[in-house]
């Protein structure tokens, strides 16, 4: 093993939690060094009209494909019916998300969390607006107004998206090939990245932790294994990475993960081209769960149900879940979550208002439903009532912190990148608080 000299903060992933964490110490003077398991970004983006036709044909094989052609992309079997989404790269999952900045606070209120301060402080630092009207297709509008005419109340969603360059290509997920979306890459600006130094490619195993105190992490990079020393460390690697690292060292971690499951429905329009605008443009909120116009990539890639139409003509309308916390992540990494009747039942009630919404849209069936999958993994390191003051749960070892969507205790069937971010700006200055004493 090689030793490497100390560093004052170790942060352990490189998304919506980690970079905000290295953004406020950053201000406050502290040196930082984030590890990536990653590799740097790149889009993969209009591939996907070349991968399409071997997609019709059945070819490009289950849903595991996509991280041979997309490496940024992981997914992973938690159940016979679920499939669950990790991006892997620097700017973690912000990088394949569709830009959508939205206060979700389920189940804060009960422990005493409060971070609208948060929210409105990083909602001036990223920009965000809805997308304007004369972008969305005309479907998509007409769609907006039948969800109004059937009381659902649909909302612009608020983005991080610079409308001026973005092309309304639809395909957020695999990255923005002109840079119009904001991801957490972009919290490290010029004067930032002075005092943070980011190594990709290096997945961290365990803690080091002697006497009851962590005092680094051992790593892997490429062939090489590290030793890394610090101050503080950081866990930011989220719900599934944190957890598996907290177990692989003997620290607990809660078997209550949730995913936020997402269930899509498709329906047919001749030309509707739904991919020509950003997905997700608006959304209904519901009592569990949203609903929301868009094109699942997973589905019309993999999904066989789906392979019968052209995506040209593909409509689709997400139904995003919060489900229950009954998930578990092993110390090797493993996810096992079972879709519960419940779950299932709140999904056929989604997808019926969904229906209506298309049907009475013009949209004709035969409708059929997506992947079921989930992409925001958090609640493995829940925050308690007792746990508010400091941010930090009392079981933790001293010197280690967790800053991502693990603290949160509920799912929120909503977009979750503006609540990663809030909770690890918290933890940051309850890090900064607890320094200076």
């Amino acid at each position: 093993m090689i030793r490497i000299m100390s560093k004052k903060v170790i942060i352990v992933g490189s998304g919506a939690g980690g970079c905000a964490v290295a953004r406020e110490l950053a201000l406050k003077g502290f040196n930082i060094t984030v590890l990536e398991a990653g590799s740097k970004f790149s889009s993969l983006n209009r591939a996907f009209s070349y991968a399409y036709p071997f997609s019709r044909l059945g070819l490009l094989g289950g849903e595991k494909t996509i991280s041979k052609v997309f490496p940024h992309m992981k997914t992973t079997r938690a159940s016979d019916k679920l499939v669950v989404v990790t991006g892997q790269t620097m700017g973690g999952c912000t990088t394949i998300s569709c830009g959508n900045i939205v206060r979700a606070d389920r189940g804060l209120k009960e422990i005493g969390l409060d971070l609208k301060s948060e929210f409105g402080e990083l909602e001036k630092i990223i920009g965000i607006a809805p997308i304007p009207f004369d972008k969305w297709r005309s479907l998509t509008l007409k769609m907006f107004k039948t969800a109004t005419r059937l009381g659902l109340d649909p909302t612009p969603t608020q983005k991080a998206v610079n409308v001026h360059k973005c092309t309304g290509c639809g395909l957020c997920e695999l990255g923005c090939a002109v840079n119009a979306k904001w991801d957490a890459r972009k919290f490290l600006d010029k004067q930032i990245r002075k005092r943070v130094s980011v190594i990709c490619k290096t997945a961290v195993k365990k803690l080091i932790i002697e006497g009851g105190v962590v005092k680094g992490v051992e790593a892997r990079k490429e062939r090489e294994s590290l030793r890394l020393y610090s101050d503080i460390v950081v866990l930011a690697a989220g719900g599934l990475g944190t957890a598996q690292i907290l177990k692989a060292s003997g620290v607990d971690a809660s078997d209550t993960l949730w995913v936020d499951i997402v269930s899509t429905l498709g329906g047919i329009c001749k030309g509707a081209k739904q991919l020509d605008e950003p997905p997700m443009v608006w959304y209904t909120k519901h009592e569990d769960y949203i609903l929301s116009p868009y094109i699942d990539i997973l589905s019309v890639w993999f999904y066989k149900p789906w392979r019968k139409v052209s995506v040209n003509d593909r409509v689709g309308i997400m139904l995003k879940l919060a489900d229950s916390a009954s998930g578990m992540v092993t110390k090797e990494g493993d996810i096992i979550k079972q879709v519960t009747n419940y779950e299932l039942e709140r999904i056929d009630e989604g997808l019926e208002l969904a229906r209506q919404v298309m049907e009475n849209s013009g949209v004709n069936g035969p409708f059929v439903r997506g992947l079921l999958n989930g992409g925001h993994l958090g609640g493995t390191v829940p925050l308690r009532k007792k746990d508010i003051d400091s941010m930090k749960p009392s079981y933790l070892p001293d010197n280690l912190w967790v800053a991502d969507l693990s603290l949160a205790p509920r799912s929120q069937g909503m977009p979750t990148m503006l609540l990663a971010s809030a909770l690890a700006l918290r933890v940051a200055r309850k890090i900064i608080e607890a320094k200076n004493n």
